[in-house]
């Protein structure tokens, strides 16, 4: 066979994607999850009216009401105390997992439970969740969604013995649905489930969630409404080079923001920790400076969907724009670190717009609104460190395409900000604590794109298919010499590959000639054994390697059959070191030439050195 031959043989069993037509059938799963979470949505935004209406006016309701409005006085303050003794009741007795703001909670259902999610957390967070904010908790819904849109998922998954892989891929897709039902907006819950859910870029999960996300928007229409959820007016489409200035400044305010808020609620979560009685009592007093919070500044209770709306309109004194920014921001830390249920996107898109509102007070004008939703987006970019997410969020909250530009600038420069001063973010911080360590980077993995041909070793001892036992015996002593070889090929005369052999196997053919028994060399090889291709990628070597549980494969041309080398793990390790290399050796590639007096010249840069294939290794 032709060397383009082969190649074109090579090319056609090899693809851009993995993705098999399984995938059919979990996107079909994906689009019946979108419209249970798009009910699921609806089903908690119904349970948050009710329980606040309950609460704060006494009153059987189910509409979506601030409660700022209530006549209780002082007696508010025991309001958010009470709400949170059931949560802690209910988070004792009934799960704990419902304690925290949903996404660490999915994450760690993802990374370490094998995505699964016990059905009674699908019950019991959504219902925590809104007698929390019903009680005043200032938190948001979209954490419980998520939540409990990824218990649902979760749990489909289950019920029809699906594999790991494909749980994860429903339970982020009802993840995702949930929050493109909660805020209308699909593509910002498709990017948060890529930057923070799914630890992959692939088809095989990308479809389903994304087809899980639109379902949930198009049923939003039916049972919800249509977006916008914070319609402003359109604001200019270039700002100018002073604009984009004070983008770059309010990124690096947001970025402090997010910094100070992560630290504030892990501080606080550090103060529980200490407290000498049992952490079902923690939430209730959190719920007692929610409560004399609340009484000081009622704007700061609840979701805040209103005032988040009030923001974007320009239409907050400035008093209320501090109180937002001082004491929802000192209630939230504390509720969030006491282990309560709630969101945190709805609370830091608030705190972000008060933050904007300052900022308006400072930098350029550029129109109503506009610096508290660039703070918003810059804020959730710094936050969470989901900067697309961010971005797109910002967009879909408001409709406002002319936005793209000073959010991308702005969240870009909160994102880099935290990632500098913070070596993790307030959602992996939680997970970190509890023992586990999560990376947030993606890249393509070094063994898919180096192959057997560049690490493979070429200097091996080879047996003569029909080599008698003192050829056999002097390989073993000069192997000994030189460095132990555990797996030999056995080679005809054309140095096709017969089989292999094992040292062990070998010395003890040795040791039984040596006594006087029989012994042949073709009765202990290896027939058709397990080979690697020059031309092959080292990442399908170590799916090979851990199919078959052997380490070490003799390598050969696919057309002749003829050995040219072996693999083991430890070349493998040899491409990880050629990767490290690649990434940390500094070199100069073009050198500068300077030009002297009287036409002489000098290079700048020193001379290259060709590499050898040893300092390769």
């Amino acid at each position: 066979m032709s060397t383009a031959a082969r190649k074109h043989d090579i090319a056609e069993d090899l693809g851009d994607f993995t993705a098999t037509p399984r995938l059919l059938l979990i996107a079909a799963f994906a689009m019946v999850i979108g419209v249970v979470s798009a009910y699921v949505a609806q089903a908690l935004l119904t349970l948050i009216g009710l329980f606040t209406n309950l609460f704060f006016f006494q009153r059987v309701s189910t509409a979506l009401v601030t409660p700022e409005g209530h006549t209780l006085g002082p007696l508010v303050i025991l309001v958010p105390v009470a709400g949170a003794l059931v949560i802690g009741v209910m988070a004792r007795y009934g799960s704990e997992r419902i304690r925290g703001h949903g996404i660490p909670e999915a994450i760690e259902a993802i990374l370490i439970n094998g995505s699964r999610v016990e059905p009674k957390v699908a019950l019991l967070k959504p219902l925590s969740s809104a007698i929390s904010i019903g009680s005043g908790g200032p938190f948001g819904a979209e954490g419980p969604i998520i939540m409990t849109g990824g218990a649902v998922g979760s749990l489909i998954a289950q019920f029809f013995h699906l594999t790991s892989t494909e749980r994860k891929t429903l339970l982020v897709a009802g993840a995702a649905a949930g929050m493109s039902a909660t805020f209308a907006a699909p593509l910002a819950a498709i990017l948060l489930a890529v930057e923070l859910l799914l630890f992959e870029w692939k088809p095989r999960s990308l479809v389903p969630v994304a087809l899980a996300s639109a379902t949930a928007a198009a049923m939003r229409r039916y049972i919800i409404g249509l977006g916008p959820l914070f319609p402003v007016p359109a604001h200019p489409l270039f700002i100018g080079p002073a604009g984009l200035a004070g983008c770059v400044a309010a990124g690096l305010l947001a970025g402090a923001l997010s910094a100070l808020l992560t630290q504030a609620v892990y501080a606080a979560e550090d103060a529980f920790q200490r407290l000498p009685f049992h952490w079902m009592w923690w939430p209730a007093l959190g719920g007692l400076v929610i409560g004399v919070g609340g009484w000081m500044f009622p704007q700061a209770l609840g979701v805040g969907y209103d005032v988040i709306g009030d923001l974007l309109q320009g239409d907050v004194p400035g008093r209320v724009i501090l109180g937002v920014l001082v004491v929802k921001s000192l209630i939230w830390s504390v509720s969030l670190g006491s282990g309560t249920s709630g969101g945190v996107l709805a609370p830091l898109l608030m705190m972000g717009g008060a933050l904007g509102g300052v900022e308006a007070w400072l930098l350029p004008a550029e129109g109503v609104g506009f610096w508290p939703l660039v703070s918003m987006g810059a804020i959730l970019g710094g936050t969470m460190r989901s900067p697309l997410t961010g971005v797109v969020f910002a967009i879909e909250l408001t409709h406002d395409l002319n936005m793209l530009l000073p959010l991308l600038v702005a969240v870009t420069v909160a994102h880099a900000f935290t990632v500098l001063l913070l070596r993790r973010s307030i959602l992996t911080e939680k997970i970190a604590r509890r023992g586990y360590h999560v990376s947030r980077e993606y890249s393509i993995d070094p063994l898919e794109i180096l192959f057997v041909r560049e690490v493979m070793r070429t200097s091996i001892a080879a047996l003569p298919s029909e080599a008698p036992i003192d050829v056999l015996h002097g390989s073993l002593r000069h192997d000994a010499a030189r460095g132990r070889q555990h797996l030999y090929p056995v080679i005809r005369d054309n140095r096709e590959l017969a089989g292999v052999v094992t040292r062990r196997d070998l010395q003890t053919l040795v040791d039984r000639a040596q006594g006087g028994g029989a012994a042949q060399l073709a009765g202990i090889v290896k027939a058709r054994p397990v080979v690697a291709h020059p031309d092959e990628s080292l990442r399908m070597v170590v799916y090979r390697m851990a199919e078959t549980g052997l380490t070490r494969f003799p390598v050969v041309e696919r057309d002749s059959g003829c050995l040219v080398g072996m693999i083991s793990l430890n070349d493998l390790l040899k491409a990880r070191s050629l990767n490290l290399d690649a990434e940390q050796r500094r070199e100069r590639v073009l050198g500068a030439h300077i030009a002297l007096p009287f036409g002489a010249r000098r290079s700048t840069a020193p001379p290259v050195r060709p590499r050898s294939p040893a300092d390769a290794s």
